[in-house]
């Protein structure tokens, strides 16, 4: 049985033509997935056409409408019912689609996925989890974005749907979770950490392994680290300029010292190869938690391989049934 997935063929900054290429490449590469590529309809034919792939098996969606990477969200999903963000979570909502990835605007995506979907029962906030690199492969950071300002209970409520995530989808059978935060010791932080640190430690459904401070993030202190919105969104970009400063700085001194020209070529291979820890184009989406279905979020400026693994992985994510196994956990929850 097919995995289908509505892709937002008009989100991004390179849209159609990087996704349609990322859609192609995906159908290609695993069979069970069907693609649902939504958008207007003419100019993502012609796309298709133009890479010599018309035979595909992917399917067209017809959506009037375009919602731009610098539109007011709320009032985008207001005005425009025929934008291939809307389209597409329809699409998923009515059961014609099992997952819904776009590279688009994200707070339109957000707030189309609220309005349409809606939020799972016993979730208060939806929250978006993002692979972070470390020494031992990647950690789960959340929430990066969806939520500035938070309450204590809408922290504990993240950790636990990236729990379950991290279970499913990264093969965590028990998945640890720690606290970002100042310092170690429980009475450190704010005051909404230091009600969030009692809550976490209380909760039986949760490994939880107590604060981890911002140096020990990328030791892999814990295979889910929370934070409010705010916090997470500072930390993801943090991690996505040293993936771009620190080759610079690297190739400044090489130069500095006169490094041999193959010297620098090994040096190079090296930063090549750590580079792709901090890549988004290898996991291509991070998933928006909370809300009655399966929905992934890319960067703007996501290229056609950043398109093919969040296809892939929102197939994943729907296969898992993610989002199912987060309404089987919350349904009986206290803290909602």
């Amino acid at each position: 049985m097919s995995i289908r997935v509505a892709v937002d063929g008009m989100g991004g900054d390179h849209a159609p033509d990087v996704v349609v290429e990322g859609a192609v490449r995906a159908a290609a590469r695993q069979e069970d997935i069907r693609v649902l590529l939504v958008g207007k309809a003419e100019i993502l034919k012609s796309r298709l056409d133009s890479l010599g792939a018309g035979d595909t098996p992917i399917d067209i969606v017809d959506a009037a409408d375009v919602i731009g990477m610098a539109e007011s969200p709320s009032v985008a999903v207001k005005t425009k019912p025929r934008s291939s963000i809307h389209v597409g979570l329809s699409l998923h909502k009515a059961g014609d689609a099992d997952a819904f990835v776009s590279a688009g605007n994200t707070g339109a995506v957000m707030a189309a996925s609220l309005f349409i979907l809606s939020r799972l029962p016993g979730v208060s906030r939806p929250a978006i989890l993002t692979p972070y690199p470390t020494l031992k492969g990647f950690c789960g950071v959340v929430d990066v974005g969806a939520n500035v300002d938070c309450r204590p209970k809408h922290l504990v409520q993240f950790a636990a749907m990236a729990s379950i995530y991290a279970q499913r989808i990264w093969k965590k059978a028990d998945a640890t979770v720690g606290l970002l935060n100042i310092g170690e010791e429980a009475s450190k932080g704010n005051e909404l950490t230091r009600e969030v640190y009692g809550l976490l430690k209380d909760d039986a459904r949760l490994n939880f392994v107590g604060n981890v401070e911002g140096r020990d993030l990328m030791c892999h202190a814990a295979d889910v680290v929370v934070c409010d919105g705010f916090i997470g969104n500072v930390v993801l970009k943090l991690g996505e300029s040293i993936a771009s400063v620190v080759p610079q700085l690297v190739a400044q001194e090489m130069q500095r010292q006169k490094l041999a020209p193959e010297h620098q070529q090994i040096v190079a291979g090296v930063l090549k190869g750590v580079g792709k820890a901090f890549n988004y184009e290898e996991y291509g989406g991070t998933p928006l938690l909370g809300v009655a279905g399966n929905v992934l979020i890319g960067h703007g400026g996501s290229s056609a391989r950043a398109i093919e693994n969040m296809i892939i992985a929102g197939g994943e994510v729907a296969r898992q049934n993610v989002a199912g196994s987060i309404n089987d956990v919350f349904g009986d929850r206290k803290d909602s």
